[in-house]
């Protein structure tokens, strides 16, 4: 009798999580490789009169968009490892490109796949090790190529050696072809479904899809207010521009011919000549002309990528409809961070600066999310598993750093003890672009923005400084108030704030001792410290030159 009791339970405890788990929503992470904010049409930049993305802004006007989503370090691999684990970088491990994430602290697919979901990673990966604990895979290897793709799958051999190839097609055709095979042959419907869909567009160096060729080709695309005038006289610090404007050459790579090491000016004519007009000669133009055709060059090849993008997911989101998943899915739309299109003349990613640190984010689940809603509420990558989590109705596990903004997505308010506050830290110091090592805290009204300039052992020196903008009254920063006397008190309470928030997160530098060091050093930011400052300026300018003259040095960056 007893064991007729328990096998009834046993039953209904089954039939119970059974039926949970089908009441539980599917969930759709879709993240695109540098795709920033000012290339989506919902959010309303300088290039929405292009309209360059009109699916993915359904997402916006069916669901929520998120104003003031960050990353906490703007570089691929990093945030990837972030938004897997619901940790920060220096807790992940996961500080710079050369990080990986193993089996077993792959947390966010671990969790899914307890709570009863079929899991799945399709697209790029970067993250080095093979991503065993999702139930099904199909990535990258590593940076993946553009045209005829190869991808990793699960098989007999090492995890590297299965791979299966797409010759003649282009990454995001073949991603999103894989991911509509796994719908169809490889989803098992008894189940709800974490997938992460992944594009690997797009990244620099913009490899669009031959049928994209024309696109755009007769537009001058808008250009930002600050491209010509990148470093008007109240934009940045000596940690960006040097003693007496010195190191503007130096800091930061760009669009023209400012920084003579590496510019799309340069680089661009060599690596598509085709899209230059026959003939091209740069000596015989002027920098504003150099500037101007390194420019368009650029952005109309990231946006025939974005075009790539947004015609898969019409055809992702089509399927969707077709079978109605669409509104049984939480759906959400995101880059792995923000990216420069020409502001202040800087390229790539990196910078806390608003156009890298800012990620868009769309989400869409009509059951609770109200259409065309948007909010200013401050979440970071880190809040992303626990909020995909809590969707799936799963309580957030403690080793997880950030928290569930699942309340802001349906009600669209923030909960009183809600911190509206991002923290950021740039790890790798005047690597690949240029960019000095930073950390820094954003909220709301603030950015402040700490340029320690120092790497990994606290070497190769760069002059320390402090950033500070106001956001609401300057949302292209170009004016930094650290030193106006009116802002002496936002600058006092926002160290403390962030000196608070570093410790509560644990960024305290035990995994770099002689950054921490250095940290700490220019903490302050005295007369004494200044004055440092003007001599490491100096140093590092002399080091510069000289290397410039070696340009071995540089081959291969």
């Amino acid at each position: 009798m007893a064991a007729r009791v328990r096998m009834v339970v046993l039953f209904l405890l089954v039939a119970q999580w059974t039926a949970a788990a089908a009441d539980r929503p599917n969930i759709l992470f879709i993240m695109s490789d540098d795709h920033t904010s000012q290339a989506i049409g919902a959010y309303g930049s300088r290039l929405a009169g292009l309209n360059p993305t009109p699916t993915i802004d359904r997402l916006a006007r069916e669901g929520m968009l998120f104003e003031n989503a960050f990353c906490s370090n703007a570089i691929c691999a990093p945030s990837r490892a972030t938004i897997l684990t619901g940790q920060y970088a220096h807790t992940c491990g996961v500080h710079d490109l050369r990080g990986s994430i193993e089996a077993g602290r792959q947390y966010l697919a671990r969790e899914m796949r307890k709570a009863g979901y079929q899991t799945a990673m399709i697209g790029k990966w970067h993250l080095k090790k093979e991503p065993a604990d999702f139930d099904y895979y199909c990535v990258l290897p590593g940076q993946g190529k553009y045209h005829d793709p190869e991808f990793r799958i699960r098989g007999e051999k090492n995890w590297p050696k299965n791979l299966i190839k797409f010759p003649g097609m282009h990454s995001s055709d073949a991603i999103t072809d894989q991911t509509l095979k796994w719908f169809k042959e490889g989803r098992d419907e008894s189940k709800p479904f974490f997938l992460m869909h992944h594009y690997k567009a797009p990244h620099d160096y913009f490899q669009h899809a031959h049928r994209y060729d024309d696109y755009l080709a007769e537009v001058d695309i808008p250009q930002p207010v600050n491209l010509r005038k990148s470093h008007p006289a109240g934009f940045g610090s000596i940690a960006t521009r040097g003693y007496h404007d010195e190191l503007i050459p130096h800091i930061g790579t760009s669009i023209g011919n400012r920084n003579p090491r590496r510019s799309y000016a340069l680089d661009l004519p060599v690596k598509f000549p085709q899209d230059y007009p026959e003939g091209y000669d740069a000596a015989k133009l002027t920098d504003e002309e150099v500037q101007d055709m390194a420019y368009n060059v650029y952005l109309r090849k990231y946006l025939r990528c974005v075009k790539g993008v947004d015609d898969n997911l019409k055809r992702l989101f089509a399927y969707l409809d077709r079978t109605g998943l669409m509104d049984q899915t939480v759906i959400i739309y995101t880059g792995d961070q923000g990216f420069m299109l020409g502001e202040h003349d800087y390229q790539d990613k990196r910078w806390m600066y608003e156009e890298a640190m800012r990620m868009p984010f769309l989400i869409r689940y009509p059951a609770t999310i109200k259409a065309g809603s948007r909010t200013d509420a401050v979440v970071g990558n880190v809040d992303y598993a626990p909020t995909m989590l809590d969707f799936a109705g799963v309580k957030k596990p403690g080793y997880m750093q950030g928290r569930s903004f699942k309340p802001i997505c349906e009600t669209g308010k923030e909960p009183v003890t809600w911190p509206n506050e991002a923290y950021y830290r740039y790890w790798m110091h005047m690597a690949h672009h240029d960019n000095p090592g930073h950390l820094g805290i954003r909220t709301k009204e603030f950015k402040l923005i700490y340029f320690y300039g120092a790497d990994y052992q606290g070497g190769n020196r760069t002059p320390p400084a402090w950033e500070l903008y106001d956001m609401k009254n300057d949302p292209l920063e170009s004016t930094n108030l650290y030193d106006a006397p009116e802002y002496a008190d936002t600058v006092a309470g926002l160290k403390k704030r962030l000196a608070l928030l570093r410790k509560r997160i644990g960024d305290q530098g035990r995994d770099f001792p002689g950054t921490e060091e250095v940290v700490q050093e220019f903490w302050n930011y005295d007369a004494a410290d200044r004055e440092k400052a003007e001599r490491i300026s100096g140093e590092f300018l002399q080091r510069r030159v000289r290397d410039l003259k070696d340009s071995s040095k540089y081959k291969n960056r």
